[in-house]
């Protein structure tokens, strides 16, 4: 039976070790003229102006990620009127106010995040726990449901320590425990993230190939 989960971008899913399992999110800051859309559970990285964007807008695409975007606030340019929103849709804010971000962005959070693809069985997907993965479609998303479309890319996992995504574990979710097929809740953290002791920044090691 095919598994329920379509892609939904990163998910927070706790914290490791004995933190709180909160899934609080920091204030940041779009840009006004931001013209790229930002979906709920978006990676997305810090630029040098001070504000946020979607993975891979930087040059070169080597800035660490930041975390996973939850939603925003914005003075829309036509109404007037305050909007609350889980996406970002890349007009329509009004640059006399600031675009209000928030982002999941603690080290030590960890992610659900929908493979692409299937994990072929219960024993191989467990064997995948502690290699990394990139992201399928990161910069996607829905202007309807205002979620991400990034997924797990199956195809890229490896050893590889510069991809974006390290695979902690294999959600039990009997909804979607068809490794067969795609849709599998996989459990992850981000690796080299910008506001981890390493400080991954621009000119770093994290990789974008994929989204």
């Amino acid at each position: 039976m095919a598994n329920i989960n379509g892609a939904f971008g990163l998910r927070p899913y706790g914290k490791m070790g004995q933190n709180v399992n909160s899934t609080g999110a920091t204030e940041y800051r779009i840009a006004s003229t931001n013209s790229n859309a930002i979906y709920q559970g978006s990676p997305v990285i810090p630029l040098a102006a001070g504000v946020i964007d979607i993975v891979g807008a930087a040059a070169g695409g080597t800035v660490g990620l930041l975390g996973a975007f939850y939603g925003c606030e914005y003075v829309s340019s036509t109404t007037g009127e305050t909007v609350f929103s889980n996406f970002y849709p890349g007009s329509g804010a009004d640059s006399n106010f600031p675009v209000k971000a928030f982002v999941y962005d603690d080290p030590s959070q960890l992610f659900v995040i929908a493979s692409d693809a299937s994990l072929t069985d219960e024993a191989t997907a467990r064997t995948h726990v502690f290699a990394n993965a990139n992201f399928s479609s990161g910069t996607g998303g829905s202007t309807t449901t205002g979620m991400s479309s990034a997924a797990l890319a199956v195809s890229t996992i490896a050893t590889t320590n510069n991809l974006n995504l390290r695979i902690m574990g294999i959600v039990d979710d009997p909804a979607n425990a068809d490794f067969g097929a795609s849709g599998v809740g996989v459990v992850v953290r981000l690796n080299n993230h910008f506001n981890s002791p390493n400080g991954a920044i621009a000119g770093g090691t994290v990789s974008t190939t994929g989204v």
